[in-house]
């Protein structure tokens, strides 16, 4: 273990960058001011970057000793979620404990103790001169809430780089790291069904009045998946289909089955599970996720709110089918219904795994571990990944966390072992990318 390592983790650790709502802006402030400074003390350049009052970037330079050397932007976050019940957990979260291998704090794996060692690496071999690209520093404080100051920042950045590493992903199991080649988009719409001024008595009105709830679900099931879990064709438009070498990795996941089963779900067609991979992360899906409306009781509602979300699989946009996603439910709407609709959107990502970059990834990360990584999708959205592809910066979505890390949750923790496995694979790539000229 690199005790120096170690040692700037902890003490990142006990700034409590809070950015969802408990937290103080003088923290998330310390947060970012304490990463700005390592890049200083490397030699390199850095400035505290703040966009529309939002929490500041810490965007710097750490230069190569061959200044015509590519360039790499390592992205992480400083803010971390709230810490919930204090009484839930064993230790206090922002007085970092190590117990049995593992290092307890909020933001102990996300993403303070995944992302650390890049930096760290990046710092120390700048500092003895033996830097083989150079290296972008992009860190923010706003990823907990959803914050758009990074992704303004990318779009407006004119310099781009020849790669990206983003360390805020996790391995498929203890012995096996991972790539993430492709994330899903999305398209969560919040609705809004009006039929009448208020509430009223069902067994007065019902059969001639519009009920609010009635017409939600009918509008809803317009976009819902067939019985076989499959959207509707206007809704699978433009998916990509999953490359060979990405089949060939998904044999060594999980099986679908026992991620199925680990979550205390049930496959929503028979066989589901063993098309998991495929369905979590090259197709899209629809799901309803909320409803408001009505009581328990014979009343018959005038108003209906729910929340209905499309992930978007790669190759898909967001930026073209909201508006269909939209004008399904619309045209299933009963007459006299009056709607509301308002969409958050992110597009999906996709990092063909055949690519220099991808593939000097893979052999760098495999060195580090002893372990080939594997290719996958994920499921979910990481919104400054899609703005990296957006510039066409091949982007590497790893890291070192695993399912038991507790992201979120009270005694968040992040194995030894992981920041060591992090620290080795930062240098590794740091040094394959090198040849990307």
């Amino acid at each position: 273990m690199d005790q120096a390592l170690l040692d700037d983790l902890l003490e990142w650790l006990r700034i409590p960058s809070i950015s969802t709502g408990e937290g103080a802006a003088a923290d998330l402030d310390r947060g970012a001011q304490w990463a700005a400074d390592r890049v200083l003390a490397a030699g390199g350049e850095v400035e505290l970057v703040t966009i529309d009052g939002g929490n500041p970037l810490v965007v710097g330079d750490l230069l190569a000793a061959d200044r015509g050397a590519p360039t790499v932007l390592i992205y992480g976050h400083y803010d971390v979620q709230g810490i919930g019940d204090p009484a839930a957990w064993t230790t206090p979260p922002f007085e970092p404990t190590i117990r049995d291998g593992r290092l307890y704090a909020r933001g102990a794996a996300d993403d303070k103790g995944n992302f650390l060692p890049l930096l760290h690496v990046a710092c120390a071999l700048a500092r003895d001169g033996a830097l083989p690209v150079n290296v972008r520093v992009l860190i923010e404080g706003e990823e907990e809430i959803g914050g758009e100051s990074v992704a303004k920042w990318v779009q407006r950045d004119e310099r781009g780089a020849d790669a990206a590493i983003v360390f805020d992903s996790g391995m498929e199991d203890e012995a096996t790291p991972a790539i993430t080649v492709g994330l899903r988009g999305i398209v969560h719409t919040q609705l809004t069904v009006r039929t009448g001024a208020r509430d009223i008595h069902q067994g007065l009105y019902g059969g001639a009045a519009l009920n609010a709830l009635n017409a939600l679900h009918r509008i809803v099931a317009a976009v819902l998946p067939d019985e076989r879990g499959r959207v509707r064709d206007e809704l699978a438009a433009g998916v990509l289909a999953p490359a060979a070498v990405e089949r060939a990795s998904w044999a060594r996941l999980t099986p679908g089955p026992q991620m199925l089963a680990d979550a205390g779900a049930r496959p929503v067609t028979p066989g589901a599970g063993e098309e998991f991979h495929e369905r979590t992360g090259a197709r899209p899906a629809v799901d309803l996720n909320h409803t408001e409306s009505g009581a328990p009781r014979t009343v018959l509602p005038g108003e209906a709110r729910g929340a209905v979300t499309l992930r978007l699989a790669p190759g898909q946009s967001a930026a073209d089918l909201q508006p269909v996603f939209e004008g399904l439910m619309r045209d299933a709407a009963p007459a006299g219904a009056e709607l509301e609709f308002h969409h958050h959107s992110g597009e999906p990502s996709f990092f063909d795994p055949e690519s220099p970059a991808l593939k000097l990834a893979g052999e760098a990360i495999g060195r580090a571990c002893g372990a080939d990584p594997v290719f996958i999708r994920s499921g979910g959205s990481i919104p400054v990944v899609a703005d990296l592809a957006s510039a066409g910066i091949p982007t590497i979505v790893s890291g070192f966390s695993l399912p038991d890390d507790a992201f979120h949750a009270p005694d968040e923790s992040y194995r030894l072992a992981s920041l060591e496995l992090g620290e080795a694979a930062s240098r590794e790539l740091l040094q394959a990318f090198a040849a990307l000229r």
